[in-house]
């Protein structure tokens, strides 16, 4: 007889009030499988955890957990199948975080019996999992954001369930925490074979670390597999209304998305005043004020290249500007050092913001050599903490770009009187259609 899976879900539909949101779905996660939930705000992914957890009753299908009907289960067995991971808690009293995840072992208390000696041992081995073992006198109020996420996490893992379903976990996260959260809840899928089910905004973070993607749009499922085979250019454009670039990380092969701008909100040629394009070089958040004052000066603006959820690769996207973009954390590759140097051969104004240099970006500087002669290239001064962490090849490489014919400039006003004596104000066509085929 085959194994019921962790999670089914027949001809699900939730409507609340005249909203409908949930229409129809079904969907079944084998034991074992990490799944993402992904879609835009408002397409039932909430909706659809809470459903799995018995907290609404659906106006029409069902959910089982572990093939027996959720609404079957007592509030104390279901605590045994399934744990809850919120996007956000409410938490009033500043209990020690020992305290805290031993609420965890609820499900195996008998009414008024004390903590165990499992059940302390299963919050101590939570805590460990979480990395907050040296913190467990401390106040759940004392702690910051991240580690309370990793706290009530560690209170889920004190459950011992075999299905954890996670709401929108990394919401309130910056990225070192999401990536540490969702490390730690993909090793548990492996090494201990917990099926998760995860609510995600992130495409990029789903593809990384969830072997299937479940894609909501408007309570319906559109798209469903693993991430090679999901993620697309057509799925953004037609769920979150945004044109995107498809890439791969050459490390991994897992693809990845870089967005750019809500479809239909590209400049019309001929509409947008063109003086450049200037190419702007940097990372790490150096470039970003760069990036600001030459677009709010009105010129045409290109960079890369850049490394995606890096701070300057976010503010090139805010801005709408066309940039060379590597997966996170990986050397440049072949490809994106390709369309790196079509910017860079397009460019009339060359610009290098003083980033921190590492052996993952020094090609940056390599592929602007042969240009610093030929195109005004224009240096902003470093500051004064340490930006060559390759060995010297990164002072070498700047040095290099100014024997070529660059010119250090002190700030970002002085770069932009230097770049309107290049680059006149002009009206005309702009180069953003061709930028955006390179």
């Amino acid at each position: 007889m085959p194994e019921e899976p962790a999670l089914r879900a027949r001809g699900l539909t939730v409507r609340f009030g005249d909203r409908v949101a949930l229409r129809d779905v079904t969907l079944e996660v084998p034991r074992g499988q990490f799944v993402a939930l992904a879609g835009p705000n408002g397409s039932g992914k909430t909706t659809l955890v809470r459903a799995a957890l018995g907290f609404l009753t659906p106006d029409a299908g069902d959910v089982d957990l572990f093939g027996t009907p959720v609404e079957e289960l007592p509030i104390r067995d279901r605590a045994r199948r399934v744990a809850w991971v919120p996007q956000f808690e409410a938490l009033r009293d500043d209990v020690p975080l020992g305290e805290y995840v031993l609420y965890g072992r609820y499900p195996f208390h008998r009414p008024l019996e004390a903590d165990s000696t499992r059940d302390r041992a299963a919050a101590r081995e939570a805590l460990e999992e979480v990395g907050l073992a040296d913190r467990a006198t401390d106040g759940i109020l004392s702690i910051s954001g991240g580690e309370r996420q990793r706290a009530i996490l560690a209170r889920a893992l004190a459950q011992e369930t075999p299905l954890l379903l996670l709401d929108e976990p990394t919401t309130h996260l910056d990225i070192g925490h999401q990536i540490d959260l969702l490390e730690r809840v993909r090793r548990l899928a492996r090494e201990r074979a917990v099926t998760v089910v995860a609510a995600l905004h992130d495409l990029n973070l789903a593809a990384r670390y969830a072997d299937r993607i479940v894609v909501l749009h408007r309570g319906r499922i559109v798209a469903d597999g693993a991430p090679r085979e999901v993620l697309s250019t057509e799925l953004l454009a037609r769920v979150w209304g945004v044109d995107a670039e498809l890439g791969v990380d050459a490390a991994t092969g897992l693809p990845y998305l870089l967005p750019r701008r809500l479809v239909g909100t590209a400049p019309a040629a001929g509409t947008r005043p063109s003086v450049g394009p200037v190419h702007v070089v940097g990372g790490g958040g150096a470039a970003s004020p760069v990036l600001r004052g030459l677009v709010d000066a009105g010129f045409e603006v290109t960079a890369g290249a850049l490394h995606l959820l890096d701070s300057d690769a976010e503010t090139a996207e805010a801005l709408g500007v066309v940039a060379a973009v590597e997966a996170p954390f990986a050397p440049l590759g072949p490809a994106v050092r390709e369309r790196h140097r079509a910017l860079l051969e397009r460019a009339r104004v060359i610009v290098v913001a003083p980033f921190a240099i590492g052996p993952s970006n020094l090609a940056n500087l390599e592929d602007v050599r042969p240009y610093a002669g030929r195109t005004p290239t224009f240096l902003l001064a470093p500051p004064a903490a340490r930006l060559d962490f390759a060995d010297g090849a990164g002072t070498a490489a700047r040095s290099a770009l100014v024997q070529e014919g660059a010119t250090i400039v002190a700030d970002v006003p002085a770069l932009l009187a230097r770049v309107r004596g290049v680059l006149p104000r002009a009206a005309g066509a702009t180069a953003a259609g061709a930028l955006a085929e390179t």
